[in-house]
């Protein structure tokens, strides 16, 4: 079973992970991403979280390829952000994503942010996964019930675009960055990262 997401008024296009990836750079200003789920099996994550489960440390060489995008995005001038909302108390694998995986993302200028699933559901946030492209483009992200990646749906229809617009601002002014987050639950960042001298952006 996929996790089906609403649409606008006009079908989007189907693409396979490979065929986004391939296009996911063609914006100008601004990506944002939306994360709902408590777990996502990606494959360059498992390895990595099984060391995060046997209490070893992690090696940082598998965050470099996001890390590298993160970069080039900053370097011309656009950003990159995202939401995760989170349900609390914190599932081991999003500890692992927010102490593990998120504080490479921050070193090399992302803007990441967690919000609470209790407040995202007063404030009627939807279940939906997305990336959002320059304010005029959406791309809906369908996953199996294990949290394998299956496809893309993007579509420029302004009503689904509008939609995704309205819940980025509101998760972005709701959520905390990811450092304040970690502290405010006993938190800290991998011992492999040095985040003595960064900070949230």
């Amino acid at each position: 079973m996929l996790f089906q997401y609403p649409r606008g008024d006009a079908m989007g296009t189907i693409m396979n992970p490979e065929e986004f990836r391939e296009i996911f750079d063609d914006f100008q200003h601004r990506v944002f991403r939306l994360e709902t789920l408590d777990f996502y099996d990606a494959e360059n994550e498992r390895a990595p979280l099984e060391r995060f489960r046997a209490g070893l440390p992690q090696d940082l060489a598998w965050r470099e390829r996001w890390r590298g995008k993160v970069e080039a995005i900053k370097i011309r001038g656009a950003s990159i952000s995202r939401v995760h909302i989170v349900s609390e108390p914190l599932s081991t694998y999003a500890k692992f994503e927010m102490t593990c995986a998120y504080p490479a993302n921050v070193g090399a200028g992302e803007d990441v942010r967690v919000l609470p699933r209790a407040i995202a559901d007063e404030l009627g946030v939807p279940n939906e996964d997305y990336w959002l492209f320059d304010d005029d483009r959406s791309a809906a992200m369908a996953y199996d019930d294990e949290g394998r990646w299956r496809h893309v749906e993007m579509t420029d229809d302004p009503t689904t675009v509008r939609r995704h617009v309205r819940w980025r601002d509101i998760t972005s002014a709701e959520s905390v960055p990811l450092f304040d987050y970690l502290k405010s639950v006993g938190l800290e960042p991998d011992s492999a990262y040095d985040v003595s001298t960064k900070e949230d952006r």
